[in-house]
């Protein structure tokens, strides 16, 4: 976006980290819905660790954050704690965050499955458009950590009364294999699509004698 630099976060934006966690907070209790609450070391680890992207105007104002979870031994990744800034909202950031932190989790585990649950529209759209699919709980991580994550979520009771198998989030998920599986049943068609063009060649081929010998 012309307004806004969004990069992968380094040593030099810890000190925004603070900020973050606040803003997540308030911004759960404003919408009436949970996020797992991170301190403002654990949001400082990701900076360091490049598994955070963060947003700036061109003025170097903080303007939004997103981080990188990993689950299940890397199996599966979770693209978290997304927020913008209250005046960046309905801009078009937050779009453009999540397409940056999910090339980013593509680039460091390329065969993870990445998931999201959310209750937000707007990140169900944004997920939607980069290839994420509604499932259900069952098909996310099983690793009891990443659920001990949602007890700090005002949903959680909701969730434990359903055994974890349902919540009022929906649960999103871009499986890389899946991805290959379409492409290469697509390719299985090509002798298909071969044969179609041998045909039109030859279509061509004679009609063009035709049109010689006129």
């Amino acid at each position: 976006m012309e307004n806004f630099i969004v990069q992968v976060a380094n040593a030099h934006h810890l000190h925004f980290a603070s900020i973050i966690c606040d803003e997540m907070e308030s911004s759960a209790k404003a919408r009436g819905t949970g996020i797992a609450k991170r301190t403002t070391t654990y949001i400082e680890q990701k900076m360091l660790e490049g598994k955070a992207v963060i947003a700036f105007t061109k003025d170097k104002q903080w303007a939004g954050f997103c981080y990188i979870e990993t689950w299940s031994h890397g199996n599966y990744v979770a693209n978290s704690g997304l927020i913008v800034a209250p005046e960046f909202r309905k801009s078009g950031l937050a779009k453009s965050i999540k397409s940056k932190i999910f090339d980013l989790s593509q680039t460091k585990y390329p065969n993870a499955k990445i998931f999201g649950l959310t209750t937000g529209l707007a990140v169900m759209k944004i997920n939607s458009d980069l290839g994420y699919e509604p499932v259900t709980y069952s098909e996310l991580t099983q690793d009891e950590a990443f659920w001990k994550g949602c007890q700090s979520c005002v949903n959680f009771e909701i969730l434990k009364s359903k055994d974890r198998k349902n919540c009022l989030c929906t649960a999103m998920l871009y499986d890389p294999a899946e991805k290959k599986k379409k492409f290469w049943d697509f390719a299985r068609q090509s002798k298909l699509f071969e044969r179609l063009l041998r045909i039109k060649r030859k279509v061509f081929t004679i009609k063009e004698k035709e049109a010689l010998n006129f």
